[in-house]
């Protein structure tokens, strides 16, 4: 097999997942449409979710995980284009900080997404065709409606824990503020209230490599056959380089060279760090595709949650019951420590009940993802607590 047939089938089976994903889905038809911030309404639509372990007998013992900008649904189960384990595999499980075995997890795919919830990628009813940019800006307040759409369909009234990292975080913020009674606890990690103009700013660095690509076809690369595979590999390349610390990839790399003694006095890749960012990008995007990063980011950049409440984000969670648990690591430069403390002043203003940790590593913002001993103990104390405190055993 071939480079270029193994590329052809990778994408063939990652455009499949759009819409017949290899997950559970629900669907809503014409009659539950999805009002969007954007002015217009979604319908029909689909998300897609995983689930693990078994919801008790009064589901009360429900735990959502919100995923991050390139997460998906497969939180703790193997990702179906990859086949590399779930994103998130070292938090939830048997014995894990989230004990399937004793809660029941629901990871849904975000709308706007790849992985089988509705997104540009997802087929448009109304032509047969892609919906490419036809598809509404989303949200991340859209995200966490449809998300409370999908727990009414699995007669859930509340979560005891609503978690998750960086654009997981926002959902975390955006479900206490909009569900409060129905979010018993919530842990967002590494994140922030607003995005910040720096944040936009990478964004945008991103998303204009990949409409520079002349594949992307306005967006309608999949109609067209096209693929902007260089674009979105370069937008993942700037992107990635935002999720670690300069004393990780100092660690890492260093200025080692890349399989050879001396420079080569030319534009291949020398160092190590190069041919890593090269890496990352190529095996991107065999598994995401290049609109919905567009719309993730854009979802991301849009989030404000001050401005919904007179500018004032203690607001948002006045009078809220919720118990909060905040966690930042000080080597993340992309949603650094003052950002979160931002969050826990709002709270604390609130009367809200709120704990906070930072967590020394020199990992960056990706240390949500990793191994954490710290973050662990964190998570599995404060969840088993809310667990105590609503009778679950």
């Amino acid at each position: 097999m071939t480079r270029l047939e193994t590329v052809g089938e990778i994408e063939e089976l990652a455009r499949a997942q759009a819409d017949r994903p290899a997950s559970l889905i629900a669907q809503f038809g014409a009659d539950e449409p999805l009002p969007l911030d954007a002015g217009v309404s979604l319908s029909p639509f689909q998300i897609a979710y995983m689930t693990y372990g078994e919801l008790n007998a009064d589901k009360s013992n429900a735990v959502l995980i919100c995923h991050a900008l390139t997460g998906d649904q497969h939180a703790a189960s193997a990702n179906p284009v990859t086949g590399k384990p779930g994103w998130w595999s070292l938090m939830v499980g048997p014995g894990r900080p989230i004990d399937t075995e004793r809660y029941f997890v629901i990871c849904p795919n975000v709308l706007g997404g790849c992985m089988g919830t509705t997104g540009p990628a997802s087929i448009d009813p109304a032509t047969g065709n892609p919906y490419g940019l036809d598809l509404p800006v989303i949200t991340v307040r859209d995200m966490v409606q449809a998300q409370a759409m999908l727990i009414d369909r699995l007669g859930i009234d509340q979560v005891l824990c609503v978690i998750g990292g960086s654009m997981g975080g926002m959902q975390v913020l955006q479900w206490a503020a909009s569900y409060p009674e129905r979010v018993f606890a919530a842990v967002p990690i590494a994140c922030a209230a607003r995005h910040s103009s720096q944040n936009i700013a990478f964004h945008e660095v991103g998303r204009q490599a990949v409409m520079a690509d002349p594949n992307w076809l306005g967006g309608k690369y999949a109609e067209l056959g096209g693929s902007p595979r260089k674009g979105l590999a370069v937008a993942r390349m700037a992107a990635h380089i935002t999720y670690l610390s300069d004393e990780a990839l100092h660690r890492k790399f260093g200025r080692q060279l890349q399989d050879r003694a001396k420079l080569a006095f030319g534009f291949d890749a020398d160092f190590q760090v190069e041919s890593y960012l090269r890496h990352q990008g190529m095996t991107f995007v065999d598994r995401f595709d290049a609109n919905a990063y567009l719309y993730m980011t854009r979802a991301m950049d849009y989030f404000d949650l001050a401005k919904d409440y007179d500018g004032v984000l203690a607001n948002a969670f006045a009078g809220t019951k919720t118990r909060f648990c905040i966690v930042s690591f000080t080597s993340d430069w992309l949603f650094p420590t003052s950002e979160n403390r931002t969050i826990v002043h709002a709270l604390n203003a609130a009367a809200a009940n709120v704990s906070f940790v930072e967590i020394e590593t020199d990992r960056g913002h990706d240390s949500f993802l990793l191994d954490e001993p710290e973050m662990f103990e964190t998570v599995a104390g404060f969840l088993s607590a809310a667990a105590r405190r609503k009778g679950i055993t």
